[in-house]
């Protein structure tokens, strides 16, 4: 029995997957939520690339952590992202054209990235980016050593002096509540939310959607009706197959 999907060493950032060969393959890099690199969801997710064709870097770019505790996200240097695309360009197997993938915190993350890229006109900005679940402003710090449900006894409220994110070395304009500018992205985006998500509330996806839609910069949008935060199989699968049709579009050459 044949390998189908091959990991590959991505030198000082990490492991992708993707088909054997030599490639060049369409480049997808994810980016986890708060459940932390050790989760391994963006690894699942990644596999599911590799076996459709595509060449897979999960980045983990959560603090501290182990496989018992996911870490934190603050004060992430949003700049350490912008070289870890250029080096998943530059990888002998990838292809030119390089997408993103964010899920909850990273799809935040990846609209930040986005926006501030294409403000400063950084060159290297994503080919296209699918966002699941993302808030449509800036939102705090995040150390799952303090998260607790509502309703345990060692719940505490989100700290709001706390920041997730800097960049060039400042908080300047990544203030929690401060609108994420993913209006200026001028490339392919999608954008997609459970209707009954409990963690994430759709309407931050609406919102996103509706201000897109008055700059003239339509995305495609898919609401899963009935679906929470984490995905059931069915919602899922559908997301899967929404996800391969949209960067096989915009990543592999006709």
């Amino acid at each position: 029995m044949l390998l189908n999907i091959v990991q590959r060493l991505l030198p000082d950032w990490g492991v992708t997957y993707g088909p054997p060969g030599d490639g060049p393959f369409p480049a997808v890099m994810l980016l986890h939520g708060s459940e932390g690199a050790w989760a391994g969801w963006s690894h699942r997710d990644a596999m599911l690339f590799a076996a459709h064709g595509f060449l897979a870097f999960p980045y983990g770019y959560s603090s501290g952590g182990n496989a018992w505790n996911a870490g934190h996200i603050t004060d992430y240097p949003l700049d350490r992202s912008v070289e870890a695309l250029k080096a998943l360009r530059e990888f002998q197997f990838a292809d030119k054209r390089v997408g993103l993938d964010g899920i909850s915190r990273g799809a935040e993350h990846a609209l930040l990235l986005a926006s501030l890229m294409a403000r400063d006109k950084i060159k290297g900005a994503p080919d296209a980016i699918a966002a699941h679940s993302p808030p449509d402003v800036v939102c705090g710090a995040f150390d799952a050593r303090s998260f607790r449900d509502v309703g345990d006894p060692g719940w505490q409220a989100w700290d709001v002096s706390k920041r997730a994110w800097t960049w060039r070395n400042s908080h300047e304009g990544l203030l929690p509540t401060t609108p994420i500018e993913i209006e200026r992205y001028p490339g392919p985006l999608l954008l997609s939310h459970g209707t009954k998500d409990r963690m994430w509330s759709v309407e931050m996806t609406k919102r996103l959607e509706k201000r897109l839609r008055e700059q003239g910069r339509p995305p495609e949008v898919h609401y899963y009706e009935g679906e929470d935060h984490i995905l059931s199989s069915s919602g899922q699968n559908a997301h899967c197959q929404l996800l391969l049709d949209f960067f096989s579009k915009h990543l592999i050459k006709p």
